[in-house]
């Protein structure tokens, strides 16, 4: 009988803490990142870039109206989405009112996405769908691939490259072709940028690591996820052979819907487009 009792005691706590860390997981924060170059020219423009990552469909608890009204009144120019959308075919219908949020949100240059890990869960076939579903609803997507922009004379060069974590990565042909202007490199797994030495980017976005997502007492189940990880580099701004990342925690979950000593983030990256950052890469 005491048995019972312990074991119902500790269902009672157990059960507690599930419920906290679910709340967690309704919990966004909306973080705001200025990127400052070293230098710029009289002849320079901003870009706020809004970033998300890790929807995770499947365990996501920030619906598509709270996305909207963590932004709204936030002067967006362009999407950037860093992959793991999903990794069920019967997920993908999900993902269309937050596609509807971003035609809503209307970024004058465009949105744009890669894909991670979790998306190439997708049989072929499914994977083709998630992709099309995108590009039909104005996302533009990368698989080793770029694409120049020209903003108010300067010249912002996005490259998509694949993910990197299942060996889908390719940087000579993501950087094939490409103009002197600002490099934002898209990616997925933040990994690739202790193999990115020889190839200049002026900012990087990515995702995978969800913050750790159950940080407590820390993130021991991260350490198989690459070499970043014990740097301690899992979450936020960083700099790697003096170029800057970004890590976004994710807007959803992946395993089980709960988040301890982490949030669901929205980042807004505000960077500086010059012709110094043009005529900088001429010269190398």
């Amino acid at each position: 009988m005491f048995k019972v009792f312990l074991l119902f005691i500790l269902f009672i706590v157990v059960s507690y803490f599930i419920r906290k860390a679910n709340k967690n997981t309704f919990d966004v924060k909306v973080n705001k990142i200025t990127v400052k170059p070293d230098q710029t020219s009289m002849e320079s423009t901003q870009l706020n870039v809004l970033h998300l990552s890790d929807l995770h469909l499947e365990n996501l608890s920030i619906t598509p109206n709270e996305l909207y009204r963590q932004v709204r009144n936030e002067k967006i120019d362009l999407i950037a989405l860093t992959g793991d959308f999903l990794d069920r075919k019967r997920s993908i219908p999900k993902l269309i009112p937050y596609l509807d949020v971003f035609k809503k949100i209307a970024p004058e240059h465009g949105s744009y996405a890669v894909f991670g890990n979790h998306d190439y869960v997708l049989k072929k076939k499914n994977f083709e769908e998630l992709k099309q579903l995108l590009q039909k609803n104005g996302v533009k997507t990368f698989q080793n691939e770029n694409k120049s922009l020209k903003i108010q004379g300067h010249c912002l060069n996005i490259i998509g490259i694949d993910d990197f974590s299942t060996k889908r990565s390719d940087v000579v042909k993501s950087y094939a072709s490409l103009q002197p202007g600002f490099n934002l490199v898209l990616t997925h797994d933040p990994n690739l940028v202790l193999h990115m030495k020889d190839y200049h980017f002026d900012y990087l976005l990515s995702g995978h690591f969800h913050g750790g997502q159950i940080c407590y007492p820390k993130p021991y189940h991260l350490v198989k996820m690459g070499k970043l990880v014990r740097m301690n580099m899992i979450k936020g701004f960083h700099t790697h052979d003096g170029k800057p990342f970004y890590i976004n925690e994710g807007l959803g979950q992946t395993g089980i819907n709960i988040r301890v000593g982490s949030n669901p983030e929205i980042t807004i990256h505000t960077l500086t487009l010059s012709e110094q950052q043009a005529a900088q890469q001429q010269a190398i």
